[in-house]
């Protein structure tokens, strides 16, 4: 398995910024979502047509890679005008960056907030995964909101017919907000895992408190000895959300931590 993080944890960061830490914190790639004040990526100086070939040049001399793009579009609340076409102009820049993955979600709740229009969301995910079928690129739902019951979404994605379909695993919310332990989870959607989100957190008075690798509750460790035993071989990717939290500890601390921390984990299992 291999390690890195995304740039959520580093909201007031330069692209520069960004990819020397990944470099010198020996990471072999970056999770983007957002860069400064540009949350949608494609939008993002680094990105745009003017910057792009300079960007990918970069990429590949230094053999680092963006393994995802971590999209906004909720499927199940955004409008279609605006799902479509975010979802079209994040695969078309992950085509341009060798990037296999997008991220979408159902809503934009970590929780679940109510039922979804199961028929809709569906529909609009079987159009994004033949977009980006023809493109090489597999847009992933995360477990989040109703998703994070992965029974019901393994329910939800048995009805899916492209084969570019998939799963990202944020491990922190079906075990914080539904109870599900990975046991449950790799039983339900293990095999259609293509990415994993890390983070740790506890509950204190009733609220999530985000904490360091190790100093939460979430069975990380469980989670990671599960995947491997199910030989997953690709991105633990650590979602820091000080973008949305700026209390808590800066990213470069962070970022050292979590490499440090899952390096000793990985060489445990």
């Amino acid at each position: 398995m291999k390690l890195c993080f995304s740039t959520i944890g580093c909201p007031d960061w330069s692209w520069d910024e960004i990819f020397a830490t990944v470099k010198d914190m020996g990471f072999p790639g970056v999770e983007v979502r957002g860069i400064g004040d540009e949350l949608f990526i494609p939008n993002a100086r680094p990105f745009i047509d003017k910057h792009i070939a300079i960007t990918t040049a970069q990429l590949r001399r230094s053999g680092v890679e963006i393994p995802m793009l971590t999209s906004g579009i909720c499927l199940a609340t955004d409008s279609e005008e605006a799902v479509m076409h975010d979802a079209a102009a994040y695969i078309d820049l992950a085509q341009k960056l060798g990037t296999p993955y997008i991220r979408l979600m159902p809503t934009s709740k970590p929780q679940a907030e109510g039922p979804i229009d199961e028929e809709m969301v569906a529909d609009r995910y079987e159009k994004i995964c033949a977009y980006g079928a023809e493109r090489g690129v597999a847009p992933l739902i995360e477990t989040n909101g109703v998703f994070c019951d992965t029974g019901y979404f393994a329910r939800f994605l048995n009805k899916i017919q492209a084969e570019n379909k998939g799963v990202l695993w944020d491990i922190h919310h079906p075990y914080r907000y539904h109870g599900e332990m990975p046991e449950e989870t790799m039983r339900n959607i293990g095999g259609l895992i293509r990415y994993v989100h890390v983070k740790d957190s506890r509950m204190e008075n009733g609220d999530v408190k985000y904490r360091m690798m190790g100093y939460g509750d979430v069975p990380v460790e469980d989670a990671v000895r599960r995947l491997s035993a199910a030989g997953y071989n690709g991105y633990l990717s650590l979602e820091w959300v000080k973008r949305w939290n700026r209390d808590l500890e800066d990213g470069g601390v962070v970022f050292a931590h979590y490499k440090g921390y899952m390096d000793h984990l990985l060489q445990k299992i």
